[in-house]
């Protein structure tokens, strides 16, 4: 009988879940001749390989918002990949420098989609990375980057932009979008004007593009970062912080990513 019960014990103990450990390395990669600076993310209790998600960072550059980011979407499951849009991970300490950084991409889409798609890659090479499974989430300037890599026919799942830019001066062709969109959007979000907003629903919709546009009463320019106030008080700038449009938006990406892996 002692036998028989140190033996269910042990089936009880050997059925627990196994403790979460989410890993998380500065890894290095290039695009050319530029090298570039990201962060890995995976939970190494999870087995098996699983969905890649791209993070693209604010035009501040790589910075511990998109970490942080890249945690959470680790936490759910996922292999992360913040990538560094900029090169030898720079990041801007003030709005002109964020404007020069961000511009050098904005201006040169091929620029932009080389350094993309060298993060992408790299995120395939991973051994816990499905290859067939491949996402891409963006915030402001990196809401813009992972519309137009949607726009040029990326090979990706889903991109979901958060806040982010919607203008492009290289609009999508009909047939060219592969990747499921999802947009959150703040309603008094200075920096995008309401013909901007006209003008992607129509380009999606002569795109023939798979869309989901989520707009935010209230909401302002980068509602989902805790950090935004300080930034908007510190250089005068429209921003400011949402909990609730954060919370839901997240939320809304879950689901979506979920949806759009399922194909």
């Amino acid at each position: 009988m002692q036998r028989l019960c140190l033996f269910g014990v042990l089936l009880a103990v050997l059925a627990l879940p196994a403790q979460a450990k989410v890993i998380a390395e500065s890894v290095t990669y290039q695009a050319g001749d530029t090298l570039l600076k990201g962060y890995l993310v995976y939970d190494d209790a999870i087995r098996g390989k699983r969905p890649g998600i791209l993070v693209v960072h604010e035009w501040w550059g790589l910075n511990d918002y998109a970490r942080m980011r890249a945690r959470l979407l680790a936490e759910q499951g996922y292999v992360a990949l913040a990538l560094d849009m900029y090169g030898e991970g720079k990041q801007a300490s003030h709005p002109e420098d964020a404007q020069k950084f961000s511009s050098e991409i904005a201006n040169n889409v091929e620029l932009g989609k080389l350094r993309f798609t060298a993060a992408m890659d790299f995120l395939k090479q991973q051994p816990l990375t499905d290859t067939t499974d491949i996402a891409a989430i963006g915030y402001c300037f990196g809401g813009a980057v992972v519309l137009q890599m949607a726009r040029e026919g990326v090979d990706l799942d889903a991109v979901v932009s958060f806040h982010g830019s919607l203008g492009t001066r290289n609009p999508a062709e009909a047939g060219a979008v592969k990747a499921q969109i999802m947009v959150a959007h703040g309603a008094q979000d200075p920096f995008v004007k309401p013909e901007q907003i006209t003008g992607f629903i129509d380009e999606m919709n002569q795109a023939e593009a798979f869309y989901r546009f989520i707009i935010y009463s209230g909401a302002k320019h980068s509602f989902t970062n805790p950090g935004a106030d300080e930034f908007g008080e510190k250089f005068d700038l429209p921003l400011e912080y949402n909990p609730q449009a954060d919370r839901d938006s997240w939320q809304h990406m879950q689901t979506f990513l979920r949806d759009a892996f399922l194909k």
